[in-house]
């Protein structure tokens, strides 16, 4: 696969096109992190207002993967994530230009939906490549396109102190800033001419009806809707953490929970509107073109441990080593660093050992179960480890965090094709909701010893509940290996034959 990686041709090229997509969405979304001190010293920002903004990063992109997962299997991949990437600069704009917190808090909202444009690549790459290549394929396109976040926290503190003569000789945070959402809006009307959703002559298929997830028993619609709560419940603990900064009063808290549940309210409508006929048995759907509701369940548990878990140490590492090792904040961000830059090779390893081990659950589960044994050794590292041991060891974990990430979306395609899209929205929206409570949990613990090993022991019991989880109720996907997705026709085989051999 290799040679084949390299060329640039065919489907490669189009695996190549979306995850850059992904990284520039990643570079913006993290954009934040690597500039924070130098913006808290500019606007005079109090430290629980900068973990504020922190939190804001990512909680509009819980409910922007859910309607972007729709959006794209209404409208396919290209449209989407060209009009994700433009999008991004009205908002990094904003944040550029902010005076204030409030402004602040509004603009890093909306960032978060730029966050969301992940699960459009996951469609994009599922309709490019067969079954038996999937995890690899996706991990790639994952793995690559999220070391944007370790290529933002590198580059654009240099970038503003390169761009520092525009502005009296200080870190020009602000243009580093609208640069990252310049370059994704150019790239994005450049993916919008230079990509397409599928290869000529397969035909992309869609929902039959828009709003909420089709599903095909009436126990996994009430099992749907029970699913559906922690996404609404994780805005409003963000809200409460808002209150807590003096940016809601209690009077506009209790506004904003009863939005959210009336949010609830109509997607449970929009739920009931999609599957209506199911439920009031006008239609049944034939058992070869059922699924499991449960499984999407499972991978959302997964998502939450493993890239709720990845999202939350990224932010609280540098600290973590800062105050362990009394290093300076330049060499623990260095040092934390090597936790987001495995995604590299860990990502592309976790799919890789998906397609090759021959079961798809079992590789979620060992690894799952290894992320949790390697959060709780995290957990025991003190001053008195060496440095590189502990390096290591976080180097070792962040593989199975990741290798779990990459082995959760060798399986989502799988599910159901045609709701590929919403299923990939959902449980990327569970990986935000696993941040959130996360980041909130480190928020709440003292900053000693005591609090980091009790928040990597969170992370590792966590993991290890969801590896028991994933070891006896997961079931492996029909056709994990096959050569073409479910719902293929024949006639689009010859096509597929037709194109293989063009590439080749």
């Amino acid at each position: 696969m290799l040679s084949e990686l390299i060329s640039f041709r065919g489907r490669y090229r189009i695996l190549h096109l979306t995850w850059f997509a992904f990284f520039l969405s990643f570079v913006v979304w993290f954009n934040l992190a690597p500039l924070a001190t130098t913006l808290q010293e500019d606007l005079g920002l109090t430290t629980p207002q900068i973990r504020t903004l922190a939190l804001c990063n990512v909680a509009l992109t819980v409910p922007a993967r859910i309607i972007i997962g729709m959006l794209l299997d209404k409208y396919g991949p290209r449209i989407t994530y060209s009009c994700l990437l433009v999008f991004a600069a009205i908002p990094c704009t904003m944040f550029a230009l902010a005076q204030n917190f409030p402004t602040l808090v509004v603009s890093r909202l909306l960032l978060g939906i730029v966050g969301a444009g992940f699960v459009i690549g996951i469609r994009m790459v599922a309709e490019w490549f067969p079954p038996k290549e999937i995890g690899l394929a996706e991990g790639i396109y994952g793995g690559w396109g999220n070391f944007g976040s370790a290529a933002s926290a590198f580059t654009l503190p240099s970038v503003a102190l390169g761009l520092s003569f525009l502005a009296g000789g200080e870190s020009n945070w602000r243009l580093a800033i609208a640069l990252t959402g310049i370059a994704a809006a150019v790239y994005g009307v450049i993916y919008f001419f230079q990509a397409q959703d599928t290869p000529e002559g397969k035909v992309y298929q869609k929902p039959e009806r828009h709003g909420g997830i089709e599903v095909t028993t009436k126990r996994d619609f009430w099992f749907l809707l029970v699913m559906n709560l922690p996404l609404i419940g994780v805005l409003a603990l963000l809200a409460w953490r808002l209150s807590g900064v003096g940016f809601l009063n209690q009077s506009q808290l209790y506004i904003v929970w009863g939005v959210l549940a009336v949010i609830y309210l109509f997607q449970a409508y929009k739920c009931w509107d999609v599957n209506k006929d199911l439920m009031s048995g006008k239609k049944r759907y034939p058992a070869e073109d059922r699924y499991n509701f449960s499984q999407v369940a499972i991978l959302e548990l997964t998502y939450i441990v493993n890239f709720g878990s990845e999202l939350a140490v990224v932010s609280m590492l540098p600290a973590f080593f800062q105050s362990t090792f009394n290093l300076n904040p330049q060499a623990a961000g260095m040092v934390a660093a090597s936790y987001a830059f495995m995604n590299l090779m860990s990502r592309p390893g976790g799919g890789l050992i998906s397609d090759r081990m021959g079961s798809r659950k079992w590789t979620m589960a060992v690894l799952t179960a290894g992320m949790g044994i390697g959060y709780l050794l995290m957990s025991q590292v003190g001053s008195g480890w060496w440095l590189p041991a502990a390096v290591i060891l976080t180097m070792a974990c962040s593989f199975f965090v990741q290798a779990g990430e990459g082995s959760t979306f060798a399986i989502v395609p799988l599910v159901k094709r045609r709701v590929t899209g919403q299923i990939a929205g959902n449980v990327g929206a569970y990986g935000n909701v696993g941040a959130v409570c996360y980041l909130t949990l480190f928020s709440l613990l003292p900053k000693d010893a005591g609090g980091y090993a009790a928040f990597f022991q969170t992370l590792g019991v966590a993991a290890l509940i969801v590896a028991f989880l994933c070891a006896f109720l997961l079931k492996e996907p029909a056709g994990s290996f096959a050569d073409h997705h479910e719902g293929e026709k024949e006639a689009n085989l010859a096509v597929d034959s037709f194109a293989k051999a063009a590439e080749e």
